[in-house]
């Protein structure tokens, strides 16, 4: 890592989730260490921020959740995407990727 942790902007968090299940499911704790690693540390997603946030997927149909035991023998609410999910993935992307154009146009690339 490279400087300080990055602080998320609104509505990534969402995304971050949604894409990292969409490898497979998980439980929170894996789910945290899953973005804390893909990023190289760079983002890192405190326990206030992630449960709420993988209720309300929950509760928008986004992901689905049952108990399982992880791998150190512990129960934990596995999470996985649903078919909305990756319909909602989709389409966070895209707009992302469309943010980073414009903010890219307006601030000038690295390297430009």
């Amino acid at each position: 890592m490279t400087g300080r942790p990055l602080d998320l902007l609104r509505g990534t968090l969402d995304v971050l989730i949604l894409k990292t299940l969409s490898h497979g499911a998980l439980h929170g704790y894996g789910v945290s260490r899953s973005i804390r690693d893909r990023t190289r540390e760079n983002l890192s997603i405190e326990e206030g921020a992630l449960y709420p946030a993988l209720r309300r997927l929950e509760k928008r149909g986004l992901v689905t959740a049952e108990w399982g035991t992880t791998e150190t023998g512990r129960e934990a609410k596995f999470y996985r995407l649903t078919q909305a999910g990756e319909a909602e993935l989709e389409q966070g992307v895209e707009e992302w990727h469309r943010y980073v154009e414009a903010m890219g146009a307006v601030l000038g690339r690295p390297g430009g």
